[in-house]
């Protein structure tokens, strides 16, 4: 499992991403109950709060949850194509060792 410490060793542009992972939802107060603490509404169905606004910040908590799963897993799969990549270019190096090896042993002395 991918840790916020090696995610931001391997990618430090990302280290928003392990902020947003961390803070949680403590400054937000109760999602959907009204305007927020920071000036916006953030849309006429939050401000007037009640069950549809509560709805709809589940809604919205939900889209960047999918949206967070779905850039960690575009991470990982691009870990292990590299690492693939980098296995192949070890087995090519050393079969082109081999190949000058053999023909150093061949040349006549």
């Amino acid at each position: 499992m991918f840790s916020t410490r090696c995610i931001q060793r391997w990618y430090p542009n990302v280290s928003h991403l392990s902020k947003l992972i961390s803070s949680g939802s403590s400054q937000l107060g109760d999602l959907g109950s009204g305007a927020g603490k920071g000036g916006g509404g953030g849309g006429t169905i939050r401000e007037a709060g009640g069950s549809f606004g509560k709805m709809e910040a589940a809604r919205e908590e939900e889209y960047f949850y999918k949206k967070q799963l779905e850039q960690l897993e575009r991470l990982k799969n691009d870990q292990i194509h590299q690492a693939e990549y980098h296995h192949q270019q070890i087995k090519e190096h050393e079969e082109a060792i081999e190949r000058h090896k053999t023909f150093l042993d061949n040349l006549p002395k």
